[in-house]
């Protein structure tokens, strides 16, 4: 929302404002709902949630984004300027750390669709940082938030704005236990792209192209 963080607003959003005509409208938003910092309120809010949208870009402003669940609390709120989440092993893509080590800001977008139907926006700058060492930062991070995996990594996020997304349109969803899979669904990797008529490139002992490690700050790596 805010390109600067010196103040609400970016550019692009003044001037289509002041084109529409909703400079008025947008200022009262602003001015009340536009925090520098989390409220205790959306502390509390975020220890609540289990899930979240991610949103980050790389250094040319290539967007991407992408989904993250977990018990409540998964997102450990660890003041009300700052926010972690640990990262798992996945499909070895890394879209999201990479971007962010290209390019710090990240945008998260937390909803409830079940009792209160409302979402909450935070913007901020975002780090990678090693268990170990997140840990030693801060000992009261969960340790089960997916049992039987260890983090690979935490995202760091410092906040520079949270603001509310209002409850419009928000569709109520009800909690309930997850379906056995339907018979004759594609696995996820052929669900939207025909099967490799030659196997994955592991299958066809294509040794992966090596990679330098990536510097996190202050000098581990990941």
């Amino acid at each position: 929302m805010n390109d600067t963080h010196e103040s609400p607003g970016s550019v692009g959003e003044r001037r289509l404002q002041q084109l529409l005509g909703t400079a008025g409208q947008a200022g009262d938003f602003y001015d009340r709902q536009v925090q520098p910092r989390l409220t205790g309120q959306m502390a509390g809010f975020i220890a609540r949630q289990t899930m979240m949208f991610l949103s980050t870009a790389d250094a040319g402003g290539a967007c991407d984004i992408t989904f993250r669940a977990g018990p409540p609390g998964f997102v450990t709120v660890l003041d009300d300027r700052t926010l972690t989440y640990p990262e798992y092993r996945g499909n070895g893509v890394l879209a999201s750390a990479g971007n962010i080590t290209e390019n710090p800001h990240v945008g998260l977008l937390f909803v409830d669709f079940t009792h209160d139907h409302i979402g909450l926006h935070v913007n901020g700058a975002a780090r990678l940082r090693a268990d170990e060492d997140q840990r030693r930062a801060c000992p009261g991070l969960p340790v089960d938030s997916a049992p039987g995996r260890r983090p690979e990594f935490w995202v760091h996020i410092t906040v520079q704005e949270a603001y509310v997304h209002c409850s419009k349109h928000i569709p109520h969803l009800e909690p309930a236990p997850r379906p056995r899979q339907r018979t004759g669904r594609p696995r996820d990797g052929e669900y939207f792209v025909a099967p490799d008529p030659l196997g994955t490139a592991a299958q066809r002992r294509v040794p992966p192209a090596p990679a330098p490690p990536v510097p996190y700050p202050g000098g581990a790596r990941v």
